[in-house]
């Protein structure tokens, strides 16, 4: 299979998960399987979703920015909305943006129930072509790192075009492993492999496999590297920033925390 069908095959993923169990797809836990799901479990759902939210908001000003209120945010793999109706209550427009059509209208539904006139639903691309405009606040928790590096870090780039001067990004990534402590965190050097197609030749597929039935789709872990993240926000303007740990079950990652207050630096070709 080549890179890109391979990169791809996330979205193929994800839409699956939003087809078949899409809370469980956002929170791995088996409370909030499809199956097992009733409406105690779905009010603890939205209820973490609620306390994020204040997290992200006490963090920002803790650290940030003392007086921050976002009129306008964007909830970046927003999923089923767990977080839309929260950031919601706090802004006057909020669009949140996902590559799966499935989560977007299991989104769309959770919105209407309660009423909600002020959010947007947006497909996403690697491109971002869905959004014009620019954002107080860009917030991204748990999905970088179900995507391939390369799209995931042309994303965040493309993201932070769309941070007004002055405005607040609230984004998480994974960056290592535990397992990897042999090797400071790295993953070790693979050898190149070479997948055949049981004819003795590599294989010639050219299209993304399908998800037997019955299986739970693929999730990608994929950590980034942290250093050319920070590069990419330097460049855009960004001259300081407050990072926070966090641990998934060995998973190991950053919420990075950073303002727009400088002018974007001029890359030598």
């Amino acid at each position: 299979m080549s890179e890109n069908l391979k990169d791809m095959s996330t979205d193929v993923a994800w839409e699956e998960w939003g087809r078949r169990d899409p809370y469980f797809g956002v929170i791995t836990d088996q409370k909030f399987r499809r199956s097992e799901m009733d409406d105690r479990s779905k009010k603890e759902f939205f209820e973490s979703g609620e306390s994020h939210v204040q997290g992200v908001l006490a963090t920002i000003r803790r650290h940030i920015d003392p007086a921050f209120a976002p009129r306008t945010v964007a909830d970046f793999g927003c999923g089923v909305g767990r977080l839309l109706i929260p950031f919601s209550k706090i802004a006057d427009e909020v669009v949140g943006l996902d590559v799966s059509t499935s989560m977007l209208e299991e989104a769309r539904r959770n919105c209407d129930e309660q009423g909600l006139r002020n959010v947007r639903l947006c497909a996403s691309d690697d491109s971002l072509l869905s959004l014009r405009e620019s954002f107080d606040l860009i917030h991204s928790c748990i999905v970088f790192q179900h995507i391939p590096l390369e799209r995931g870090r042309a994303i965040f780039s493309k993201l932070l075009l769309h941070l007004r001067p002055g405005g607040v990004g609230a984004i998480h990534l994974t960056y290592s492993k535990t397992r990897f402590a042999s090797t400071h965190g790295l993953a070790p050097a693979m050898p190149p492999t070479v997948v055949s197609s049981g004819t003795g030749r590599p294989s010639s597929e050219t299209s993304i496999p399908s998800i037997p039935n019955g299986a739970d789709p693929e999730i990608q872990m994929n950590p980034y590297n942290v250093n050319e993240i920070l590069f990419l926000m330097q460049c855009r303007g960004v001259q300081q920033f407050h990072i926070e740990f966090s641990d998934h079950g060995g998973e190991l990652g950053v919420f990075l925390f950073f303002k727009l207050t400088g002018a974007p630096i001029t890359i030598d070709a």
